[in-house]
């Protein structure tokens, strides 16, 4: 009997791995190898042609002594203090609003998701053109309030101009992801409140807001890791400008690998980007992140 067993679970672990097996390579080949490389590629020296040296950590030194990487990392913080409440508030009151609707959700729905599939090279010209001196949206601000708004070639707007782009990309995806969190949550919550007198602002804070807290971080997370990440947008429109207000990691990455022929260099910094990140998105879970109960 003892035999039987352990022969059934010898060809059930054999199975499992031949089940797992093509995964394990895909992950070998596509992940790990690469990783590897990026790290040995991150200590060393390398132009694509020459030999390859390694020179440890010079590239990490090299990086926190160069001015461009404080500029970068100041860029991605003042994005991120533009990005995330905008993009936060606009989604909950656009999933607010949508789970109102008691018609044609799906329509809304596929219609929120259009902004975010859409080209970034594409809208990217349609916002440069909008936002341009002579544009719909100076024209607007000049005739009924008498103001002008450099957006793109101020070093002040130029990175507030970008985020209001991908806030305007994002927040339909996002809206879907509060909806959800949205329609999770027990409408006999509402029903007592009111009967207690609660008011519509007071179940916001009280009800809603609280126990939407997983979707909350769930796009808390997702807009760190856009902001470490942006590139098409700044690229198109400023090339990194004015006065390098718009340069983002993805950018200095692209130009020290691609054209200034530093592989290395530019390694080691997607790997500090990816660990500041990766950091931030820890600190962000541990300050807001709550266990939510539905009873």
């Amino acid at each position: 009997m003892k035999n039987s067993v352990r022969s059934l679970g010898k060809v059930e672990n054999i199975k499992g791995w031949l089940l797992s097996g093509p995964y394990w390579i895909f992950a070998a080949i596509f992940f790990a190898y690469p990783f590897v490389w990026l790290v040995m590629l991150a200590l060393s020296k390398w132009n694509f042609i020459s030999p390859r040296k390694t020179v440890w950590l010079d590239n990490l030194v090299k990086i926190f002594q160069d001015p461009m990487f404080w500029t970068i990392t100041w860029n991605t913080t003042r994005f991120m203090l533009y990005f995330i409440p905008m993009v936060l508030s606009l989604s909950i009151i656009l999933a607010m609003a949508f789970s109102k609707a008691k018609h044609f959700q799906a329509f809304f729905a596929m219609s929120f998701l259009l902004a975010n599939v859409s080209s970034g090279v594409a809208y990217s010209i349609i916002f440069t053109q909008l936002f341009s001196v002579n544009g719909p949206a100076n024209n607007f601000l000049y005739n009924h309030f008498g103001v002008f708004i450099p957006w793109f070639s101020s070093p002040s707007w130029a990175m507030f101009s970008i985020a209001i782009m991908v806030t305007w990309k994002f927040m339909g995806y996002y809206a879907l992801i509060f909806l959800a969190g949205l329609q999770a949550i027990p409408k006999e919550l509402y029903e007592a409140a009111e009967i207690d007198g609660a008011t519509k602002w007071t179940q916001f804070w009280k009800i809603t807001l609280p126990l939407l807290n997983s979707s909350i971080v769930m796009v808390m997370v997702l807009a760190i890791t856009l902001a470490f990440g942006i590139f098409t947008e700044p690229y198109m429109i400023t090339g990194g400008g004015p006065l390098n207000s718009t340069q983002t990691f993805l950018m200095v990455i692209y130009t020290d690998a691609f054209l200034k022929y530093q592989p290395g260099y530019a390694a080691m910094l997607s790997i500090i980007a990816a660990g500041m990140s990766f950091g931030l998105i820890i600190l962000t879970r541990k300050l807001i992140e709550r266990k939510v109960e539905f009873s």
